[in-house]
């Protein structure tokens, strides 16, 4: 069985769940309210903007913070949806998966793949709602393609943690509160940072808001990808490592 078949087979898992589309219903209901907030929010502040050319455009007042605000809810959303992933197969289903031949790094992957597939679906139908507007507010292709990608990686990212934890914890509730801590820890370290006083070093290169704020800005930086590459694979190997130990006892 390989990584697919596992990704597979989870996806339609996660398709017939009451649970999956209504999580994924209040998301985007919430994000939809969000976003027209946002355009509330610059329609009223249109006619104090000096110019077109001096004042914020649509894509900085609007989209970047509308994108932002997914990000914020992932921090939610990607444990719930990650920790049943393998803290849910510690019996039956792990050891199926085992005896069909599937390694460690498979069932890991596929688990990851299927969960991933589904939070970008979700992301992919955000996306969209600024396209509405389009036509009408002329964004910024550029920097809405970079916040894009910044987004993508860090859901992610965040969902890589959730496997992770699921891997180690031993219920899926602690895995969701594990995986939320985690990311609300990386979240709030460049708060943290920033009152102290500090503008970087590796304290304020864990802050997920370090990596954001210039694809936000439109600019996608090497480093950055790096820095949500290396949270990917890390989590991923600790999961894997996880499982194996767990198959070698058994």
């Amino acid at each position: 069985m390989s990584a697919l078949t596992v990704a597979r087979i989870d996806l339609k898992r996660l398709a017939v769940r009451p649970f999956a589309w209504t999580l994924a219903g209040i998301a985007l209901a919430m994000m939809a309210w969000q976003f027209l907030l946002g355009v509330s929010a610059f329609m009223h502040a249109q006619p104090i903007v000096p110019g077109p050319a001096s004042g914020p455009g649509f894509t900085d007042t609007v989209v970047a913070p509308y994108l932002l605000n997914f990000i914020q809810l992932c921090l939610v959303i990607a444990p719930l949806v990650t920790m049943q992933a393998l803290a849910g197969t510690r019996g039956t289903r792990l050891a199926l998966l085992s005896t069909s031949g599937a390694s460690s790094a498979q069932i890991v992957l596929g688990k990851f793949a299927a969960r991933l597939a589904f939070l970008w679906l979700l992301l992919l139908v955000v996306a969209t709602v600024p396209l509405v507007l389009a036509g009408a507010t002329h964004p910024d292709w550029g920097q809405f393609g970079a916040a894009l990608i910044a987004t993508a990686l860090c859901v992610a990212a965040l969902t890589a943690i959730g496997i992770a934890c699921s891997a180690f914890a031993p219920e899926p509730a602690l895995a969701a509160t594990a995986a939320l801590l985690i990311g609300e820890g990386l979240s709030l370290i460049d708060a943290g940072v920033r009152m102290a006083g500090g503008a970087g070093g590796w304290l304020g290169y864990l802050a997920l808001h370090t990596h954001l704020a210039p694809a936000l800005r439109g600019l996608v930086r090497s480093e950055d990808i790096v820095y949500f590459l290396i949270v990917i694979v890390l989590s991923l190997a600790l999961a894997v490592r996880r499982i194996t130990a767990e198959r070698e006892r058994c």
